[in-house]
């Protein structure tokens, strides 16, 4: 991990211990849905207590599921972030929300009174836009019942209890599917296994609101006794490509706390892929062509000469290998240094900028993201602070 200040340094206290093993990763509404390669809450927090303890505003410009966009709101600092996955800010969205907890309460009884005696006419669809063959990945039975829910939600006009219910409801239509629930990416249950395969949707669904109901109120407390009222925005643009002066004022930002995707969606974490079926359901656009936007999506065709030594060294030793997996990784380098460009035109004059990164491994050369952060931040005038190592007790990741 790496900080990086403009100019001003603060003394680290505590600073050495970053594992957080057997720490609770899903409480408050951190709780209410999985998602890829998600930065743990605490990470985010520890950031914010060492170098965010004065700040107004907080910038999250691959803002996932809102992680730091939560913890910045239970320390009472504004937050914005933006993610070009619409599922990701939906949940986003929902985690920042604060629905009246009375009003919330009344739409579960409703709900739980509604799937005991649900209506008999409700509209199943044959196919859905984003999903090739409904069939194969949904059961009859599920979706009739994921209509029926569908149908719950969609007569819901308060915003944030909406989005109580579809983070709930995404989550069910995902645990329901014919999918291997172990896996990010889109696969298929074996004919054995499938054969057997009976989720009860109603079940799933009661079972998510319950948890997620629960974290919630400990969310909705600590932020009562917080005095002010914080908001958080949740945005669609690109920092690649460039941030809208109108949407977040240049030099306004206090502290960035991020974690960007360790390489492109082609060959790591593929958003799109786990993505695709609850955003279908959820009538989100795009969602299944998300991984071509992402950074590195759009392969380079000139392999470029970064201003960091030790990234243009493991480049070239990937490319002696193969060449054509270089210009794929050199690609995703090529967007990451755009867009830090772009985010330190937000960050004012002794704001911090803490970047979370892994360093994977392509034809068995590590790549130094951290370093290559570090210079791409330096070269925009940013001073080097430190950097972090963590040890993860516990990863999710792909066997390759």
């Amino acid at each position: 991990m790496s900080s990086i200040s403009q100019p001003a340094l603060i003394e680290i206290e505590d600073a050495t211990d970053w594992t957080f093993n057997g720490a609770a990763t899903r409480e408050l509404t951190h709780c209410y849905h999985d998602y890829p390669a998600r930065m743990i809450p605490q990470i985010a927090g520890k950031l914010l207590d060492l170098f965010g303890r004065k700040a107004k505003l907080l910038f999250d410009p691959y803002a996932g599921s809102g992680t730091s966009l939560v913890e910045a709101l239970l320390r009472g600092v504004n937050a914005a972030g933006t993610d070009l996955n619409p599922l990701a800010r939906l949940i986003a969205k929902a985690k920042t929300s604060l629905p009246d907890p009375r009003k919330l309460d009344d739409h579960i009884k409703k709900f739980h009174k509604f799937v005991v005696s649900p209506p008999k006419a409700v509209s199943v669809p044959s196919e859905i836009s984003g999903i090739t063959r409904l069939d194969f990945w949904f059961k009859p039975a599920v979706t009739k019942k994921l209509s029926l829910i569908k149908t719950f939600i969609e007569k819901i006009n308060d915003e944030p209890i909406s989005l109580f219910f579809q983070v709930a409801f995404s989550e069910t239509v995902r645990d329901s599917s014919n999918t291997r629930g172990d896996e990010f990416k889109l696969y298929r249950y074996d004919s054995e296994t499938l054969e057997k395969f009976n989720p009860d949707v109603f079940g799933i669904m009661a079972q998510k609101i319950k948890r997620n109901r629960a974290g919630l109120d400990i969310f909705l407390e600590l932020m009562s006794e917080r005095g002010r009222s914080p908001k958080a925005a949740v945005f669609d643009f690109n920092t690649v490509e460039g941030i809208p002066p109108n949407t977040i004022r240049p030099a306004s930002v206090d502290i960035v706390v991020t974690s960007p995707p360790y390489g492109d969606s082609h060959t790591t974490v593929a958003y799109g892929q786990y993505s695709r079926l609850s955003a279908a359901w959820l009538g989100l656009d795009d969602a299944d062509k998300i991984d071509g936007k992402l950074m590195g999506g759009k392969f380079s065709k000139e392999m470029p000469d970064f201003q960091s030594d030790k990234l243009n060294f493991a480049l070239e030793k990937i490319t002696a290998e193969d060449e054509k997996r270089a210009f794929e990784v050199a690609a995703f380098y090529i967007d990451l240094q755009k867009s830090i460009e772009n985010v330190t035109s937000l960050i004012r004059r002794g704001g911090y900028a803490c970047y979370v990164v892994g360093n994977r491994r392509v034809k068995g050369v590590t790549l130094p993201t951290d370093d290559a952060v570090r210079d791409f931040f330096e070269c925009y005038g940013f001073d080097y602070v430190d950097t972090f190592v963590r040890s993860i007790p516990n990863k999710r990741m792909p066997l390759k």
